[in-house]
């Protein structure tokens, strides 16, 4: 007979009991013998008020009941779990986690958790103009909506599904989720504090034409003040038939630039082309080609919360850009898989690629895996970079509204995380073809967007901040950059905070010239082609170019083989920037 008061450990009992008839999960070998624990007991049947008698007879309480699993949810004494665990009815008692909402991919990748716990940073009060295909749907981000302007002669709606989802990629606010006990994910927008501007100018093909992307951003301008605009989204483009001083939609953006708004642009999806055997490079498109603007290329979080795996999107748009050569993308952030708001189940994209969908599982642990989400599907491109990076300009500008545009992106690009690999080979899903991305300045700009980094920093940039352009040194046998003696860049030299080799990471050969540490910029142009790659893109001649106007341009909705004008519609081959890779 045992002394009163004496208890076996729990521990002891659990291990039996788990070596006699695996009824009580492992995890109960580290609960303590004393308090309550909430657990879900399964039975052999459907359980009954005589079944939940005798748990209550235990001490314990029923909570929920889960029929569909013959299960009952209770809190019960530590002490008496071993002996539920006899009832020959009972066939497993497990513990009944908490389910807690996890953040999405693309926010663990540029720190958003970080910069809405830690600054309350969330974009509130900011304007973000998206600049695509309206914005509609039965989700919160059209709610958020606060002036909406259709070009196409629409009611402001989304047709084609592309605009819809980059506006929920920057600033949505899925307040129903924290109402859903079985959510397993926050899919909040990078600033679902900030307000939304919608300007459709993309029809239900996914097409537009200069003037009425101009008139867009001339009616953002015009509203900057009234609606405290602060970004403008440009997930489109086209080909750069022309130097970008003279360039229609180029001009525009400047014009944005320097009225006070970030105009942040998608890089392009072009990064597979290789019209000229040059692997890609001279395929950013207009307006990213513009050295004023924010250019975002793509990376892939492969679906990890560590960014430290992340790898770049091989149809990622690279620099330099033709006619100019400007130095591009300036940064890049995840755009592959992204997970946004769907604006209808009969829009054009949800339509013409099934492989967008996202089972219902995916965020709600209560629903089935072969059930299709009615309110979200995915997305892949530098248009879902380019509403990550938007969504992260609201959150700095919301906690230090006095940065001006140049101090934003000079700011990112200082701050932007700089660690990659020298290789990675992406695989296409559908064609099964393999490409291989070099992480130089030309692919990776900058580095990966941080903007939790960028709202612990307190530099203030002091001069423009103008993408440089690339040279190309005979001697050195290297591309170099030049900055524009007024910019940030030069202005800083080669110790200051902005200095070229502390934003790029590569090393100053002076104070104004800076050769890239990666020579695959140049790995399939022979030397003597190089010169005059870098100098006029003259051995990249029109081929790239052509082939550029036949590809479409709604970044993250098609891939680098379209078959229409500069606007593009659909991919005819691959699946590249609509489906994703991996």
């Amino acid at each position: 007979m045992k002394p009163t008061g004496f208890l076996v450990p729990f521990t002891l009992l659990a291990t039996t009991l788990l070596g006699q008839n695996q009824k009580l999960s492992r995890e109960f070998d580290n609960i303590a013998p004393s308090g309550n624990v909430n657990v879900i007991v399964q039975y052999d049947h459907i359980p009954s008020d005589a079944d939940r008698q005798k748990v209550i007879a235990r001490g314990g309480s029923h909570r929920v009941t889960v029929s569909s699993i013959n299960g009952d949810a209770y809190s019960v004494p530590a002490s008496s779990i071993a002996d539920l665990a006899n009832d020959s009815t009972v066939t497993h008692i497990s513990i009944d986690h908490k389910v807690s909402a996890r953040n999405d991919y693309a926010a663990a990748a540029i720190n958003a958790t970080v910069a809405w716990s830690t600054y309350s940073a969330t974009g509130k009060g900011v304007g973000i103009a998206i600049i695509d295909s309206g914005i509609s749907g039965q989700n919160d981000v059209s709610s958020k909506i606060v002036y909406s302007q259709d070009f196409t002669g629409g009611n402001g709606t989304d047709a084609y599904g592309h605009g819809t989802h980059v506006a929920d990629t920057a600033a949505g606010n899925r307040s129903w989720m924290g109402t859903c006990g079985t959510c397993t994910r926050n899919l909040d927008g990078m600033a679902p504090g900030a307000n939304l501007i919608n300007l459709r100018v993309l029809d239900a093909n996914g097409e537009a034409s200069d003037s009425m992307v101009i008139s867009a951003i001339e009616t953002a301008i015009q509203l900057k003040s009234k609606y405290n605009i602060r970004v403008i989204n440009l997930s489109l483009g086209r080909p750069p038939f022309e130097s970008y001083t003279v360039d229609p939609l180029c001009e525009a953006v400047e014009a944005a630039w320097k009225a006070g708004i970030v105009v942040v642009v998608a890089a392009g999806n072009d990064g597979r082309v290789n019209a000229a055997n040059n692997s890609g490079y001279g395929t950013v498109n207009s307006p990213a080609n513009d050295p004023y603007v924010l250019t975002v290329g793509a990376m892939k979080t492969l679906q990890t919360y560590s960014r430290t795996d992340d790898l770049m999107a091989s149809y990622s748009s690279k620099g330099p850009s033709l006619i100019d050569n400007i130095a591009k993308p300036d940064l890049v952030a995840p755009g592959n898989y992204v997970v946004s708001a769907l604006a209808s189940p009969t829009a054009t994209l949800r339509t013409n690629y099934p492989g967008t969908a996202v089972s219902q599982d995916y965020y709600d642990s209560s629903a089935s895996p072969t059930e299709v989400s009615p309110h979200y599907y995915s997305l892949s491109g530098t248009s879902m970079a380019a509403a990550v990076t938007s969504g992260a300009v609201a959150d700095l500008l919301q906690v230090q509204p006095n940065l001006t545009p140049d101090q934003v992106k000079a700011r990112l690009m200082l701050t932007a995380y700089k660690t990659f690999p020298t290789s990675s080979v992406a695989h296409d899903p559908v064609t099964g073809q393999s490409y291989t991305s070099y992480y130089d300045a030309m692919t990776r700009g900058a580095g990966y967007l941080d903007v939790a980094a960028a709202l612990a920093n307190t530099t203030v940039a002091s001069g423009p901040a103008l993408s440089p352009t690339v040279k190309f040194s005979s001697s050195a046998g290297k591309p170099y950059f030049q900055f524009a003696s007024s910019t940030v860049w030069a202005l800083a030299g080669t110790s200051g905070s902005y200095a070229a080799a502390n934003v790029w990471g590569s090393a100053a050969v002076n104070t104004s010239d800076l050769v890239l540490t990666q020579a695959a910029t140049l790995n399939t142009v022979s030397n003597s082609a190089s010169s005059a790659a870098w100098g006029t893109s003259a051995a990249w001649g029109t081929s790239l170019l052509n082939t550029l106007a036949a590809s479409s341009a709604a970044w993250g909705t098609s891939a680098a083989w379209g078959t229409s004008a500069a606007w593009g519609t659909v991919a005819t081959t691959g699946s590249d920037s609509v489906i994703g890779e991996k």
